[in-house]
């Protein structure tokens, strides 16, 4: 398994996925301690964006150290229980991440289209009750698949044409059919990426409805503002997704499709913390207000 057999390649591919993954690392963390420290960000969006942050943490450390560790190894290998262990996290979080980021465009819509009703509707026992349902479907799911694919007899070839133990190269090395098994992997992520893409849509359409309806500009671009960064986050992450996954296996593309997972497991982890923090004023004077309080030179 890896990504290119090339020594000087994988040097500066070592090299910039680091980078990346520090900054990962970092910005997430950071992330969730903030909302953690700050009172002023104990709301249910916020809530929303320590559980995105904490799980784009644990997306990109389940698959970025056993990248580096191997781009730097003669021989690049993986256990067969680490290599299912691995699929069966990021099937988890995958899942559960594509249902919190429908959770906060019902957030966001609420927030919007009915303000006054806001403070009871979005509890934080509903939110606490979002997240649960969220990561207990996601997990559910991936169980289901890791489980029926661990059935299988792999009697081909033990080489893993991709940088991660994901399903669709996984499917290739078996020898027996695996027809039923993608036809469920197809099932269920279809249905979580319409649930959740579903839930999305219904409530930007209402967000953009209620904006149209109002008559302040200033109102309209406080409304946009709050909403462009989840909408650039859904984007990229369900866009990469769906170019991915929703085909059948025989289309599997190794160059296409190694491109567009590493964008979704090792690049859309680092950029969310950015996406949602660079221009969000509430994280800013946030953190302005926690590095005060701990005595921060210069602050």
């Amino acid at each position: 398994m890896g990504l290119t057999d090339s020594e000087d390649v994988q040097l500066v591919l070592f090299s910039l996925f680091l980078l990346i993954y520090l900054i990962t690392v970092l910005g997430n963390a950071g992330m969730v301690l903030l909302i953690r420290l700050d009172p002023h960000l104990h709301t249910s969006m916020y809530f929303f964006l320590s559980h995105l942050s904490f799980l784009d943490f644990c997306y990109s450390t389940a698959i970025t150290p056993k990248t580096l560790e191997n781009l730097v190894r003669s021989t690049r290998y993986i256990s067969f229980g680490g290599c299912f262990t691995q699929l069966y996290f990021f099937i988890s979080l995958c899942g559960t991440e594509c249902f919190l980021l429908s959770s906060m465009a019902y957030d966001r819509y609420v927030a919007i289209c009915r303000p006054l009703q806001y403070p009871v509707v979005m509890s934080m026992t509903f939110c606490r009750t979002l997240i649960t349902v969220s990561y207990v479907i996601g997990f559910s799911d991936s169980f289901i698949v890791v489980f029926c694919i661990t059935t299988l007899h792999f009697c081909k070839s033990h080489v893993i044409h991709h940088f991660f133990c994901d399903s669709t190269p996984i499917l290739t090395l078996s020898c027996t059919d695996t027809h039923d098994i993608e036809i469920l992997i197809f099932i269920l992520a279809g249905s979580t990426l319409i649930v959740s893409l579903l839930t999305i849509f219904v409530s930007y359409v209402f967000i953009l409805l209620t904006i149209l309806k109002m008559n302040s500009t200033s109102g309209k671009r406080k409304a946009f503002s709050t909403c462009a960064s989840h909408l650039l986050g859904v984007t990229i992450f369900f866009g990469t997704t769906i170019f991915t996954y929703l085909k059948p296996s025989k289309s599997y593309s190794l160059g296409k499709d190694q491109v567009a997972s590493v964008f979704y497991t090792i690049v859309i982890p680092m950029l969310n913390p950015l996406i949602y923090s660079l221009r969000n004023k509430d994280v800013k004077q946030a953190l302005i207000r926690v590095m005060q309080k701990r005595g921060v030179p210069g602050i």
